[in-house]
């Protein structure tokens, strides 16, 4: 199979004549997985409640398990992993490979992270890596330059889907207050591993400082939850946004989609402050709510999901690197200022050109699927 770039839009009709293929999506309950299912062609089961677990989650996935798949040959097509698997040990996903293949359901798995964003140790992860991607039948990824890593470390070659839209359909996009100065914000969220608190806000604090030096009317805006993995971390991070008139630091509880949304629609730039990782679910809800990006350059592959002007890289650590990103982006063609009418149009366009997409990727799905099956069968 012949690495593929999907189109941003498609002519292919759905096929009516056949009935949709039934898949088991690992998990299924979660808003990436709506959007890339959202097919006539396609039929999501439900993710199976988990023993103890409140309604509405699926993790750990009881339907990621050689017993359940057996118990449930005959209500499915395929087996589509994205996310969860790290809660299994080594040679849990092999024997759901196994026993998928022996019930006869055809394995696709999506490479989203070569780098786990919730582990600081990648071992076990790469092990169970190994098996995914040895043992699927097709395989997925989102950006040309992971597909690029999967060729160069294990000969395979994967379609490549681009990221859909995160924004939901249910959040109206927010109006905020215009303001005079330009305002680069960082979220650090709960502090999980691959975020790099210390670095990001030293950095972000030092680009912004070297920009009002410059004469531009430049804020930085960090973001963090209250509830935090790591207190110490959480102190030098309110030393070093105290230390500074540039920025300013807003701890709060986790917002819901709506907070968020208006949170990020009040910046000019997101900066992401990753030290690890491969996609981002956050770049793209900037990207829909027509906020810039800077994320770190060499880091995953970042800049390759929108390889245009709303995203620049920066060198992790290095504030003249970000200064000159946040300039770019702040200067670019299409940048457009919080709450204002250009951003209201930029953000209604690009909704408009997810609509497309967004099918395209969800119908690119449905092709794929039908050609493993129909492989397995004969």
């Amino acid at each position: 199979m012949q690495s593929t770039v999907m189109p941003h839009a498609t002519d292919r009709a759905a096929d009516q004549t056949s009935p949709p293929i039934r898949v088991v999506s690992i998990p299924a309950a979660h808003p990436y997985v709506g959007r890339v299912t959202a097919s006539p062609d396609i039929d999501v089961l439900s993710d199976p409640p988990v023993e103890g677990a409140p309604a509405g989650v699926w993790w750990p996935p009881a339907a990621l398990d050689p017993s359940w798949i057996r118990d449930h040959a005959a209500d499915a097509d395929v087996l589509h992993i994205h996310f969860g698997t790290e809660s299994f040990p080594p040679g849990h996903v092999t024997a759901c490979i196994e026993a998928a293949h022996q019930v006869g359901w055809s394995v696709v798995y999506t490479v989203h992270d070569l780098e786990h964003p919730q582990l600081d140790n990648q071992a076990a992860y790469d092990r169970q890596l190994d098996e995914l991607v040895r043992g699927a039948d097709a395989l997925i990824t989102l950006t040309p330059g992971a597909a690029a890593g999967i060729r160069e470390r294990w000969g395979r070659d994967a379609v490549v889907i681009p990221h859909p839209s995160l924004l939901s359909d249910d959040v109206t996009v927010p109006l905020v207050l215009p303001s005079s100065e330009s305002r680069v914000g960082v979220h650090l969220k709960d502090l999980r591993p691959n975020v790099d608190a210390i670095g990001a806000v030293t950095t972000l604090v030092d680009a912004v400082e070297r920009l009002r030096r410059h004469g531009r009317d430049v804020v930085a805006e960090v973001r963090m939850h209250h509830a935090v993995r790591d207190p110490d971390v959480r102190e030098v991070v309110r030393r070093i946004v105290g230390g500074s008139d540039a920025a300013l630091l807003i701890e709060h509880e986790r917002l819901d989609d709506a907070g968020l949304a208006i949170a990020l629609s009040r910046l000019d730039v997101c900066l992401l402050p990753y030290r690890h990782g491969t996609h981002s679910g956050w770049l793209e809800l900037c990207w829909d709510l027509g906020v810039s990006v800077a994320a770190p350059a060499g880091v995953g592959q970042y800049v390759g999901q929108h390889p245009d002007s709303t995203v620049a890289g920066y060198a992790p650590g290095d504030g003249d690197s970000l200064e000159q990103a946040i300039r770019a982006l702040l200067e670019a063609d299409g940048a457009t200022r919080p709450g204002s009418s250009d951003r209201i149009v930029a953000v209604a366009g690009r909704r408009a050109r997810r609509v497309v997409d967004d099918a395209a990727g969800a119908a690119a799905h449905a092709e794929l699927y039908r050609r493993v099956t129909a492989e397995r069968a004969s």
